[in-house]
């Protein structure tokens, strides 16, 4: 199978012909007898950044709702795609983790049967996430599952989960797709030109939702290419901690610019359910004001995990952009001969590359990932970066 050969709900799952035969023929089985118990009841997407694992997901809950195994053009493939079929579950979450709670919802949602659908359906988007307490929970469903219910959990890798949870599923991996096929889907799906489809799927590495972004905004282009100056730049200790500051400073505002208004409703939603939480008597009413006080207190808290969340993500773009450009340096001082990424800063690149040698390029290479690591512990994110920007200021 080739890319042109995709149909139906498969059409943008480009570069993953082999993933897309497998969920077809898992598909297929269960066409004899209407039951999960025909395949497998437990999967795991895993594939790198942008490679489409909940696109993959969303496709093969589609496909196992459609009575001809994923037309896309059925109103059971529409509602599974948009996330609004009464038998499809999407988790997905800006938060920090998923709790037990939640999973414990999720489970109870997975013993039910479906009401309209063929299967009862859950996809966990960022499974990573789920905490060691949630996985605990999890486990039980999967190992134990009702006939008609299906679990497709995401990851980037197989094991950013607990062995008791991965040991049960069925693995599928994506690849990172081609930059041709990515260019192909811009042009295809977007509407983009060609000269801006090829730019945004050669600097997004394979990432098709970076790409994505990158060809329909001038405003992300333009911020790619300020940090792609910053090592040119870096000439001084206040210039790195000015630097450092400012980019955590758009990532706050990035992240509050997502944020604002869905904080705002979610916030108006809980007090409205509140409102009338005044109870008869005053021992009543105290309990439940307290009970309204506490859950506000949890949504603030979910909230500012939620804005953390984005800001980071923020900032590893920063970062996976800074890697982008360092890894051109170290082509041109190694003369390794690959094609490179940032064409368009390619004067900048070779000026950086005369001025320093292969080794020290490595070093500042290791210090950005050591500051991707310090960003997902409890770093605060501008001690991180002025400490990267430091390091590749001194570094010779």
């Amino acid at each position: 199978m080739d890319s042109a050969a995709l149909s139906g709900v498969w059409t943008d799952l480009i570069g993953q012909e082999q993933v897309v035969a497998t969920l077809q023929r898992a598909v297929s089985a269960t066409e004899s007898d209407g039951s999960a118990r025909a395949m497998t009841h437990a999967w795991l997407i895993t594939g790198p950044p942008g490679s489409g694992r909940s696109n993959a997901a969303r496709a093969f809950a589609a496909a196992l709702q459609c009575r001809v195994g994923g037309c896309g053009e059925c109103n059971a493939c529409a509602t599974a795609l948009a996330g609004s079929h009464p038998d499809v579950t999407v988790i997905r979450t800006e938060q920090l983790s998923i709790g037990v709670d939640q999973v414990r919802e999720l489970v109870r949602r997975a013993a039910m049967s479906p009401t309209l659908g063929r299967f009862q359906v859950l996809v966990v988007e960022d499974a990573d996430r789920i905490t060691e307490r949630g996985a605990d929970a999890l486990l039980k469903s999967i190992e134990e599952p009702p006939a008609r219910t299906v679990w497709l959990l995401c990851a980037p890798n197989a094991e950013d989960l607990v062995a008791t949870v991965r040991s049960r599923c069925r693995r599928v991996e994506l690849c990172t797709p081609s930059t041709a096929a990515i260019t192909e889907l811009l042009q295809r799906r977007d509407g983009i030109d060609e000269v801006t489809a090829r730019f945004a799927a050669r600097v997004a590495q394979g990432h098709i939702g970076r790409a994505r972004a990158l060809a329909r905004s001038d405003a992300a282009r333009q911020r790619r290419a300020e940090v792609l100056a910053l090592p040119s730049t870096l000439t001084s200790l206040g210039a790195c901690l000015r630097a450092a500051g400012e980019l955590v400073e758009t990532a706050s505002a990035d992240a509050a610019g997502v944020t604002a208004e869905l904080d705002r409703r979610e916030r108006e939603e809980l007090e409205r359910s509140l409102a009338g939480a005044t109870g008869t008597g005053g021992g009543a009413r105290n309990i439940k004001q307290r009970h309204a006080q506490a859950a506000l207190r949890d949504l603030d808290e979910q909230q500012k995990a939620r804005a953390k969340r984005l800001q980071r993500d923020s900032l590893d773009r920063v970062l996976t952009e800074l890697t982008s450009f360092y890894r051109d340096v170290l082509i041109v001082q190694t003369g390794a001969g690959a094609d490179p990424i940032n064409v368009e800063q390619f004067d900048q690149v070779e000026r950086i590359a005369a001025a320093s040698t292969a080794e020290s390029t490595i070093v500042r290479l290791d210090a950005i990932l050591q500051c991707r690591r310090a960003l997902e512990t409890n770093v605060t994110p501008v001690l991180a970066m002025e400490s990267l920007l430091i390091s590749l200021s001194t570094t010779r």
